[in-house]
């Protein structure tokens, strides 16, 4: 949940120049006409999806084409079903990419 907030502190034109892409190039790939996400860098409120996968994409560097619906499928499971396995996965897999780094 706390990613979140911090997302949406963080001002998604400043991101989007920082990255060195236009308007084009940072929104669509997010499923964002380019006119959509002007209105969002302009102050328009912006959806928590939105918001969720810009993070995703252009904060955490999160390649979206490589993530498939089993995926989420086995995650939303793993949450609902195993919370307690959930937990620890994660936290093992954030264990492994502070080494990796």
């Amino acid at each position: 949940m706390t990613a979140v907030k911090t997302i949406e502190k963080i001002d998604a034109r400043e991101i989007r120049r920082k990255l060195g892409l236009n308007q084009q190039q940072f929104w669509s790939t997010l499923g964002v006409t380019q006119s959509g996400g002007s209105r969002y860098e302009s102050g328009r409120n912006m959806p928590k999806p939105v918001r969720e996968l810009l993070r995703l994409v252009h904060v955490e560097q999160v390649d979206i084409k490589n993530i498939k619906r089993d995926d989420w499928e086995v995650v939303e499971y793993l949450k609902s079903q195993e919370p307690e396995l959930f937990k620890s996965l994660k936290k093992s897999a954030r264990a492994h990419a502070k080494k990796a780094a």
